[in-house]
């Protein structure tokens, strides 16, 4: 596999066969669970997502050794993990739309929603403790953690505008990259890889949760709202730092950094301001510093992955090597 359009069409050919087994757990659960509940979990979970976390938990198990098929009802744990932080989150954000239609939450509202949440990490959890034991369970419980201590710390930093990338790195590693990382070590354990197999593997999915967390954030300010699925300036509107805007904000002379601050205090007329901010931040090459800084991590990750030379995992090396790359350019 040489390029990105390889690479994404050996993603697709795994999604696939991980909504095929999400299917057949929906199915299994079925006869035990009430009707709304099911509903709620057919429209949260079979959306067409990339089911990047599970794709991660089964190539990392490859990489080290293991190709049952087993291997992807563990990964199934991931993405049900995943789609319960969604559910949450879009109640938290006040999020009407998610992948271009309704959240899950505005369709079946918000008791529904948190409930179904509630159910998918429990269902995660027992899972992982089933495949992994309670090494998988510790991993996974620590990523959960992080992610809830993440949430947390943006709302103690959600009226501080002087945040630091120290601040921002803590803040992403819980809301992203604890996760991609856990997926990635879990399917190293269950794959049967060493010590440094496994701390290989977690490098890689730190680096490229935090590379996947900073595209997002330019995504909120650059994207095209047709391929997101969401509006550009989500983050402004709430008044978020992230990454673009925290470099603009170190560089800025005093002025454009009281301007800066005006705005993000008194965002009255979004678009408005939006459109002041990222003048601003395009002023002080916030987006490319952003851009490089995503662009170091990938680099980090790829160097993670050089010590698996075996030519039997080749092709999985290839996918994780190619599926960093591809972070770098995605559109949504």
């Amino acid at each position: 596999m040489k390029d990105i359009k390889e690479i994404t069409e050996a993603v697709r050919t795994e999604a696939k066969v991980i909504d095929q087994y999400i299917k057949r757990d929906l199915a299994a659960l079925k006869p035990d669970l009430d009707s709304l509940l099911c509903k709620v979990l057919e429209y949260g979970l079979l959306d067409g997502g990339k089911r990047i976390r599970p794709l991660l938990v089964v190539l990392s198990a490859r990489l080290c050794g293991n190709r049952e098929e087993e291997t992807y009802k563990l990964a199934c744990a991931f993405e049900y993990l995943h789609a319960a932080t969604l559910f949450h989150d879009d109640i938290i954000d006040n999020s009407a739309v998610r992948r271009g239609k309704p959240s899950v939450h505005e369709k079946f509202g918000t008791v529904a929603a948190i409930l179904a949440g509630d159910f998918l990490h429990a269902l995660a959890m027992e899972i992982v403790g089933r495949y992994c034991g309670s090494d998988g369970l510790n991993i996974f419980c620590n990523a959960t953690r992080g992610m809830v201590d993440g949430e947390f710390m943006q709302l103690r930093n959600a009226d501080k505008h002087n945040l630091s990338e120290l601040d921002y790195h803590d803040a992403i590693m819980g809301k992203t990259g604890l996760l991609i990382a856990a997926a990635c070590e879990v399917g190293a354990i269950y794959g049967g890889g060493n010590e440094a197999h496994v701390a290989a593997l977690r490098t890689y999915g730190v680096n490229l949760g935090c590379a996947f967390q900073i595209i997002d954030d330019l995504l909120d300010y650059q994207g095209d709202p047709k391929l997101t699925g969401k509006a550009v300036g989500n983050d402004f509107s709430e008044g978020k730092m992230t990454l673009p805007l925290i470099l603009t904000m170190n560089n800025a002379e005093e002025g454009d950094k009281s301007q800066l601050l005006t705005l993000l205090e008194n965002r009255k007329n979004i678009d408005d301001s939006f459109d002041q901010v990222y003048t601003l931040i395009t002023h002080y090459d916030g987006f490319e510093k952003a851009k490089s800084k995503a662009v170091a991590a990938i680099d980090n990750a790829h160097s993670a992955l050089s010590g698996f030379k075996e030519k039997n995992t080749l092709a999985e090396k290839t996918i994780l090597e190619g599926l960093a790359r591809y972070v770098l350019i995605r559109k949504k």
